[in-house]
């Protein structure tokens, strides 16, 4: 979108009700709106996303299904024996530390999740899961941004303010996400060191002329004293922040997550972070030639692995671990059958991993069914959509009514019970009720 034009929808959001799914902001009722971001509730989520696509099968693999998936990746696969098993899974050898936070009970898995009709395109299906829209339909808002809107209507005119002096989200990294664009702007800020936040020049206090020019140096200017807002209260919970374990230099996702703890824990009352790790579009060298346990995936395995374990028991330790919940997304998982470069090509539905102490823990869903027959283009069939495990986690960690998730997602949304909030002080694993069939 043209500057221009993004400044003409945000003139109209401030003046007009914001319109979600065809449906006014007004009709929710305005009590709803604040109650999730009051000083009661001070959750967390951490999105992690996997860019690329990536491989499930290899992550997460399914060993009830080892001789037909074996058939299928003869090239790839990983041998049984080397593989860290949980009843009929195995996880990928390079991922000890998300196997101790399986046993540990603070990780779920949640098996073929994806969305009808999968789009194979990174960037389309990208738009897809940031946006929580239809595959046939192209959303310019993100879930999480529909989501602040209806908690903070008219960002970003007049925030930050003594109400909402925080970021509403942050994105550890250059580019903000695209889960929280908003209608008149994105929610969340953009940043790598939160120690070296220096100050922008605001450019002066002349008069700004009544023209074009005018209208998008105005724009600036409140983009700039907002970003120097959020600065300065950024800074001040780095700080005051701490960690209490010990995070590889070498490792950027860790040092992403490293940050994530240390302002949490500083007192910041964001909302969201999100950080990524990059390279799971694996069409080459998936694997070694000759050695299935080394390679590019295992290496990002391993990466995440490292990662999020230290981070979940950095919070733990911290006393923070029953605030924070975090998620894995990825755009699609990759075929079932390799290809003859020792890797994999783009493909569907695939696990989602979600992180914390008040989960219900352990597997939702069954593995993947691999056929005997496989073709070169098939994928893994979808048996939860993703909508709906954005809309449980809306619902169960930010208290959003389900009437409210449908207008923020989609009229057919199914509840998954994946989070527990704490309720008691231990997680048994819960019974999980099968995906419910696709219709049509």
């Amino acid at each position: 979108m043209k500057r221009r034009k993004f400044l003409q929808h945000t003139a109209a959001a401030v003046s007009l009700p914001v319109v979600l799914n065809g449906l006014g902001v007004s009709v929710i009722p305005r009590r709803s709106w604040l109650r999730t971001l009051d000083e009661e509730n001070d959750r967390v989520l951490v999105l992690i996303q996997l860019n690329g696509g990536n491989d499930g099968l290899n992550m997460l693999v399914p060993l009830d299904q080892y001789d037909n998936l074996a058939n299928a990746r003869s090239n790839i696969i990983i041998p049984e024996n080397s593989l860290l098993p949980v009843d009929d899974i195995g996880f990928h050898p390079a991922m000890p530390g998300l196997r101790s936070l399986y046993d540990d009970a603070r990780m779920t898995i949640v098996q073929s999740v994806g969305y009808p009709f999968q789009n194979r395109s990174h960037f389309r299906s990208t738009d897809i899961w940031t946006s929580g829209s239809p595959s046939d339909e192209v959303w310019t808002t993100g879930w999480l941004g529909r989501y602040f809107d209806t908690q903070a209507p008219g960002f970003p005119d007049g925030y930050p303010n003594a109400e909402f002096p925080d970021p509403f989200a942050l994105t550890i990294g250059s580019v903000v996400t695209e889960t929280c664009q908003g209608v008149g702007g994105n929610f969340s800020m953009a940043i790598n060191d939160p120690f070296n936040l220096n100050p922008l020049a605001t450019g002066g206090e002349d008069e700004v002329p009544n023209t074009p020019y005018g209208e998008e140096l105005l724009f600036l200017r409140q983009a700039i004293e907002q970003t120097n807002a959020y600065a300065e209260v950024i800074t001040q919970a780095a700080e005051s922040g701490n960690n209490m374990v010990d995070y590889p230099e070498d490792l950027a996702l860790a040092q992403a997550l490293k940050n994530v703890a240390l302002l949490i824990s500083g007192g910041l009352k964001t909302k969201v972070y999100v950080v990524s790790i990059g390279g799971f579009d694996t069409h080459a060298n998936q694997v070694q030639n000759g050695d299935p346990l080394s390679g590019t995936h295992a290496n990002l395995l391993q990466t995440l692995s490292t990662a999020v374990s230290l981070f979940m028991d950095d919070l733990k330790q911290l006393g923070l671990d029953k605030r924070v919940v975090a998620m894995t997304f990825s755009e699609f998982g990759r075929r079932i059958r390799s290809n003859s470069s020792l890797g994999t090509d783009h493909g569907d539905a695939a696990p989602l991993l979600v992180f914390g102490s008040c989960i219900n823990p352990g597997v939702i869903g069954s593995n993947p069914v691999i056929p005997p027959d496989v073709s070169i283009n098939s994928g893994v069939e979808m048996q939860y959509d993703f909508r709906d495990v954005y809309g449980s986690v809306l619902m169960d960690w930010f208290g959003v009514a389900k009437e409210e998730v449908k207008n923020l997602l989609y009229d057919g949304f199914t509840y998954i019970p994946i989070l527990n909030v704490c309720e008691n002080e231990t997680f048994p694993k819960a019974t999980i009720p099968p995906p419910v069939p696709l219709v049509g």
